[in-house]
């Protein structure tokens, strides 16, 4: 039986609830949380909140797909030209290793313009691929899940940050290396 990532789409704020309710299944079950510091009026205090909103990732069988389906609070799988889009493993596991260090991560929702191609050389992120972008005046890589139909920005210093294809729009290199 082959086992597959899939995406799924869950009702607003019910990503961790439809994540117990997997998790009873005894379905292999993803959900990234980030630790956010939340401010209201009268304290602060740290709360962990999906990577992703409305997102989870469940490592299924087809014979397992429409028991997830039917789960209270799923709503529906991310799909590609009509079919669930499975996603490589080694994605999951570059949300695993984002989230496992001290990385800035935030999720954007429209990728932004193309740029230099890059790999991470040095630090606890060697050997990620992604695109080198200038994002409000921070330098930022873009790390693709292509099939989820999202972007990550995460903050790595540029002394970790080897080019190995330049981008087509602005120089990049001469903007922010000193040759």
């Amino acid at each position: 039986m082959e086992y597959s990532w899939l995406a799924a789409y869950t009702n607003p704020r019910a990503e961790k609830k439809v994540y117990q309710l997997l998790l009873d299944k005894q379905i292999e079950t993803y959900l990234p949380l980030v630790r956010r510091l939340k401010q209201w009026s009268d304290r602060k205090k740290w709360v962990e909140e999906p990577l992703i909103r409305s997102y989870i990732f469940v490592k299924i069988s087809e014979k397992e797909y429409f028991e997830v389906l039917n789960t209270p609070g799923l709503v529906r799988f991310i799909t590609f030209e009509g079919k669930a889009a499975a996603i490589p493993e080694n994605q999951i596991d570059t949300l695993r290793k984002l989230l496992s260090t001290d990385t800035e991560v935030e999720v954007i929702d429209t990728p932004p313009e193309v740029g230099s191609e890059i790999t991470i050389s040095k630090g606890s992120l060697l050997g990620l691929k992604g695109e080198l972008i200038d994002y409000k005046q921070r330098n930022r890589v873009v790390v693709k899940l292509e099939h989820v139909g999202k972007s990550l920005l995460i903050n790595v210093p540029l002394s970790h940050i080897e080019v190995i294809h330049k981008g087509k729009g602005e120089n990049l290199e001469e903007k922010y290396w000193d040759n």
